[in-house]
């Protein structure tokens, strides 16, 4: 009898638990992906340049490299539960900060959400690693399927938000707060159902053996390109499509309609992860849907619908394949802790630099041709890239 209450007892914390990881996942891009519709009013409300502009995105994954190695450290001294909890209050108050009116909140802002987000961003991989390790692929496609529908949502929504409230872009980039706020209510039983404590995530011996594995090097890279080429198309899509003769709010719709696309390969992945005995052709395949669309827009604009979605579709699968490294090739939850910080500083230091210099691109080319083509032979580095990454290879096996 006490056997079977304590089975009942642990299947109902797994579910909440899961809620918890699912709801905080859709935390972790929305508040980034809500401003690329939003971003010309925006920039006509501080007179912002085009390089101004790009570092609103390119701020959270700055923060996302410096703050990423120290995430697991802190979640072994304070707890994984209690430090994700701190994370997401944190991701609401950078989101108010944001949208105070200002120009100084609106960067401030900017990087306090960046900071929080990367803390989640290192830990939730981990989390799984440790409470789910029988299904580390399957799951993280169903925290990515969260975090990509609530982008897409968060993008679609934002201009016609905008209208209906009439109270001007602070009040449509605000609201999606609500987001965190939710997670961090679900969140809260978590506080009291688990120890203080994280014993997994120390990370002195495995930290530096990860940094010397060229298998994490290839990790860092996939994910670094993956990150440059999709936050710079976040950034500017809706400026593309605009000079090329779309109304804001069709350009925010196709934005929305770019993220949606890519909850598809979350979908498709998530059977068939476990049970590949390597990622080798999809490692390829992703980013090689993706420089089809960007050669499409180029060539055919007025089929941009179908090429935003090829596009979408091939980044969304290279990212659930970037989260889904971590837990794949690492050997144990401390080593996916250490290559989950490494990883992200690495490449979200590289992703920085893209929407920045996308938009110096595009403001010394006087077009977006040279910054697609750009985008387009970088998703053809990736090809080799992952024929190489999606080997079935363990790091400290």
């Amino acid at each position: 009898m006490h056997s079977s209450t304590s089975q009942v007892r642990s299947s109902q914390h797994s579910v909440l638990l899961l809620i918890g990881i699912l709801c905080t996942a859709a935390s972790l891009r929305a508040p980034i992906t809500a401003l690329g519709p939003l971003l010309e009013p925006v920039r006509a409300s501080f007179a912002l340049g085009a390089s101004a502009a790009g570092l609103l995105t390119t701020l959270p994954l700055f923060a996302f490299a410096v703050v990423s190695p120290f995430a697991a450290g802190v979640a072994h001294r304070f707890g994984l539960e209690r430090v994700l909890f701190a994370a997401l209050v944190l991701l609401i108050a950078g989101i108010a900060v944001r949208s105070a009116g200002t120009t100084f909140a609106l960067y401030v802002g900017t990087c306090v959400i960046g900071s929080a987000i990367a803390v989640a961003n290192v830990l939730l991989p981990s989390l799984l690693k440790r409470d789910f390790p029988a299904h580390v692929a399957r799951l993280t496609a169903c925290y990515a399927l969260a975090m990509i529908t609530a982008a897409g949502l968060a993008s679609a929504v934002a201009v016609p938000l905008d209208q209906a409230l009439g109270a001007g872009w602070p009040t449509s980039l605000g609201s999606v707060a609500l987001l965190p706020l939710a997670a961090a209510i679900l969140w809260l039983p978590q506080l009291r159902l688990r120890t203080t404590s994280a014993p997994g995530l120390a990370t002195e011996a495995p930290g530096a053996s990860v940094w010397k594995a060229p298998l994490a090097w290839q990790v860092a890279a996939y994910l670094g390109l993956t990150c440059f080429i999709h936050f710079a198309a976040i950034a500017w899509l809706p400026s593309i499509l605009q000079e090329a003769g779309d109304s804001s709010a069709r350009a925010g719709a196709l934005h929305g309609w770019m993220q949606l696309a890519g909850a598809i390969p979350a979908l498709l992945l998530m059977p068939l992860l476990q049970r590949m005995p390597d990622q080798r052709w999809i490692s390829f395949a992703s980013p090689a849907l993706s420089a089809l669309g960007l050669v499409g827009l180029l060539a055919m604009p007025s089929l941009a619908p179908l090429w935003v979605f090829a596009f979408g579709m091939g980044m969304g699968a290279a990212l659930i394949l970037s989260l889904a490294f971590v837990g794949l090739r690492a050997a144990n939850q401390k080593i996916a802790a250490s290559l989950s910080g490494m990883s992200q500083c690495i490449g979200y230091l590289l992703a920085a630099v893209g929407p920045t210099f996308i938009g110096f691109l595009h403001g010394s080319s006087g077009s977006w041709t040279t910054p697609l083509v750009v985008c387009a032979v970088l998703c053809i580095a990736m090809c080799a890239l992952g024929l190489s990454v999606g080997r079935a290879r363990h790091i400290g096996a």
